[in-house]
């Protein structure tokens, strides 16, 4: 049975009028994505000499669950198209960055960001365990190959973050959420599903992990840390 006040609070509802409740959405963890404008071109030109990689290099075990990992050198053996899309992730680093100026506030980021790189194979089976990038300002993931058949809708293996609050809303009261946009997944993860062509950039310290693949290709993707030069 419930308390007069909680009663009260039943009769006061009327009265908490949404129109006129202000929200501020404090503390965001951005995620931000692009598709390269020739993706196509590169996708091709990259999985050739991914494919090539792997067959001569034994590769490294980190946060890999199966599957290939290359060294973190992968632009000293990617040749062009390596090149190409480690600028486009310094290129779109920079447009989401802003550097405080003592004299002129913020000011748009044109950086010489320090890198490193390394390419994923995953076959079906495979995936990472929960990880964050320490040292590095930015982190990205560009999908080579996303390993789904033309009309599969589902092969697994998505990229998962891990909500950097905790996971105490979900512990405390798993069936309450918050009614406020972008706050529904409080104490849960967020999922992106790979999309062949796309990068992907969110901040280094972010937990993330990557689901179980399931698909009958591979999965091909380039991991990127960035770390900007006043760092080091």
């Amino acid at each position: 049975m419930s308390s007069p006040i909680h009663q009260r609070a039943r009769e006061a509802a009327a009265s908490v009028n949404s129109d006129l409740v202000q929200i501020a959405k404090i503390f965001p963890t951005p995620l931000a994505s692009i598709v390269h404008p020739e993706a196509e071109r590169l996708c091709r030109e990259l999985t050739e000499v991914i494919l090539a990689h792997e067959a001569a290099d034994p590769g490294v075990s980190h946060s890999n669950q199966g599957g290939w990992q290359s060294q973190d050198d992968f632009l000293a053996w990617s040749g062009e198209a390596g090149a190409e899309l480690v600028a486009f992730a310094i290129a779109f680093a920079n447009r989401m960055s802003a550097v405080l100026d003592p004299a002129h506030g913020l000011v748009a980021a044109d950086l010489d960001w320090a890198f490193n790189a390394w390419a994923n194979v995953n076959r079906s089976g495979h995936g990472n365990v929960s990880h964050a990038h320490p040292g590095a300002y930015w982190s990205a993931v560009y999908w080579v190959d996303d390993g789904r058949e033309p009309g599969e809708e589902d092969c697994g293996g998505e990229l998962e973050f891990l909500d950097p609050r905790g996971s105490m809303p979900l512990m405390l009261a798993p069936s309450i959420k918050m009614r406020i946009e972008g706050c529904l997944l409080a104490g849960l993860r967020h999922q992106v599903s790979p999309k062949s062509g796309t990068l992907v950039l969110f901040p280094s310290w972010l937990l993330h992990q990557v689901a179980v693949f399931t698909g009958k290709r591979p999965r091909i993707s380039i991991a990127i840390n960035l770390v900007p030069p006043m760092a080091g």
